[in-house]
């Protein structure tokens, strides 16, 4: 590669932090001489992820947890050396609130899609008729689709609006804060479609492929989830430890970018110029079309909605809640008049959150129809949470003290078509802008480890581009 390569990552949250730290790697493990900046516009490295340590709570403001299964995520943890750290979720019973009651979730649900019959039969969920039509799985044919379409359009074709009202969609809202309605099929559970494509059945297709095993008498559901015992902040910490000296800099915007004859100039905030043989933009897809706003073709990004949320921690007195659940949580069907979409019992789902005696409880509002709650003070927030919460848990105390987390535009929309217009203005990217790269929740997936795997792309690409 001969002379020093100079690469910035634009955006400290995980996909920019994974970013970096691979970088560092690779280019030691290969011998070459890269030189990496990651700039960050906020005084923290971490994005979403922020953690709360107060009167021995631990607080997520932001995501609180990773799919066990999709591997990137442990891996980058035992990578920086605190796989120790590493706890499954507690499990048990969760809850959907429908027409003001808390209902079981149906054992042997895969996603909100039934895999064994009993447990749904037995569901106050959905009446007979409701039933009967998810039924209609197993034999009505499968539909060769061209291209993308709607998830709330293909669940309800597989099994009819009783079964998408009540359980997938508040399910998948908890996911991705959407409108089902619009939600591309193919940029969140493409799997599904090719369930239905081979097995002509949904049900058929997720018991061949994902046998939900019965849990023996006695004997607790697998966990799913891992977090880390002092939050998930701690790794954002540890993965900027292992950074070289000098990578970080924080509070730094970049304004624009230029493409050079050689390369790129950054324009940041500061005044200054940097410059760059390369580049990953790990940051939402709004702030790409405002860096690079003289290319059209990032124009879709400009129109591809986000949208915003807000979450209440709320720490109780065991004794000021009347009415214990035995169960991690309940999401709220989005037919019903509560304002909140879901709450987690914390304390339950994460034992090592709480300390003894007490309770910990998190609850959403935002829904995309209801967005403007976000914008209410934190005693209103509050308020409205604990108004919804007294109709299902009779709590009337106030809490000891409560942490409001509000994130605005925070959660891109997948609408439908999502993946052809990022293909798309990838293309583009190759022919118009080499060596310049997209990683992070706007693009193939929100979830962390989809962030990490992105992450981890990026890097690929860079290497390649610059050793090519």
């Amino acid at each position: 590669m001969g002379e020093q390569k100079q690469v910035v990552v634009v955006g400290g949250g995980i996909s920019g932090l994974t970013s970096a730290y691979y970088l560092q790697k690779e280019a030691r493990n290969q011998g070459h001489d890269i030189h990496v900046q990651l700039l960050e516009s906020s005084p923290h490295l971490g994005g979403k992820i922020s953690t709360v340590q107060k009167d021995g709570f631990t607080i997520e403001r932001g995501p609180d947890s990773f799919l066990a299964r999709k591997e990137s995520a442990g891996r980058l943890v035992k990578e920086v050396g605190i796989e120790d750290e590493l706890v499954p979720n507690g499990t048990g019973q969760s809850y959907i609130l429908v027409n003001g009651k808390l209902h079981k979730m149906p054992s042997g649900s895969y996603m909100g899609i039934p895999t064994r019959v009993r447990p749904f039969l037995f569901s106050g969920l959905f009446t007979p008729a409701g039933k009967m039509r998810a039924s209609l799985d197993l034999v009505k044919p499968k539909k060769t689709v061209d291209g993308d379409q709607s998830l709330g359009l293909f669940f309800r074709r597989r099994l009819g609006n009783q079964v998408v009202e009540n359980l997938i969609e508040p399910l998948l809202s908890g996911i991705y804060a959407g409108d089902i309605d619009r939600l591309s099929l193919q940029s969140t559970f493409p799997n599904f479609y090719d369930l239905e494509q081979e097995y002509g059945s949904l049900i058929k297709g997720l018991r061949q492929t994902y046998p939900l095993k019965k849990p023996k008498k006695g004997e607790k559901k697998p966990s799913m989830f891992r977090t880390l015992r002092n939050g998930l902040g701690s790794l954002v910490e540890a993965v900027e430890d292992k950074l070289e000296p000098g990578t970080v800099h924080k509070g730094v915007k970049v304004e624009h970018i230029e493409k050079k004859e050689e390369g790129y100039h950054l324009l940041l905030s500061d005044g200054t110029v940097q410059e760059a043989d390369a580049v990953i933009l790990a940051v939402p897809h709004f702030a790409v079309q405002r860096m690079l706003s003289q290319f059209e073709f990032f124009k879709p990004f400009k129109e591809t909605n986000a949208t915003s949320v807000a979450n209440v921690a709320m720490a109780f007195n065991a004794s000021a809640i009347k009415q214990d659940i035995d169960g991690t949580g309940f999401v709220v069907s989005r037919n019903s008049d509560f304002r909140i979409t879901a709450c987690t019992w914390t304390h339950k789902k994460w034992p090592h959150s709480t300390p003894e005696g007490k309770v910990l409880l998190r609850c959403y509002v935002g829904k995309p129809s209801d967005q403007e709650v976000v914008g209410k003070s934190d005693e209103e927030i509050q308020e409205i949470v604990l108004n919804d919460l007294n109709k299902t848990m009779n709590i009337t105390d106030k809490p000891e003290f409560s942490v409001v987390t509000r994130w605005y535009d925070a959660m891109p929309q997948y609408a439908v078509g999502h993946k052809q217009r990022l293909n798309d203005i990838t293309a583009h990217m190759e022919k118009e802008l080499p060596g310049v790269y997209l990683a992070g929740g706007s693009y193939r997936g929100i979830g962390l480890p989809d962030c990490i795997d992105q992450g981890e792309a990026a890097v690929k690409r860079v290497m390649d581009y610059l050793t090519a």
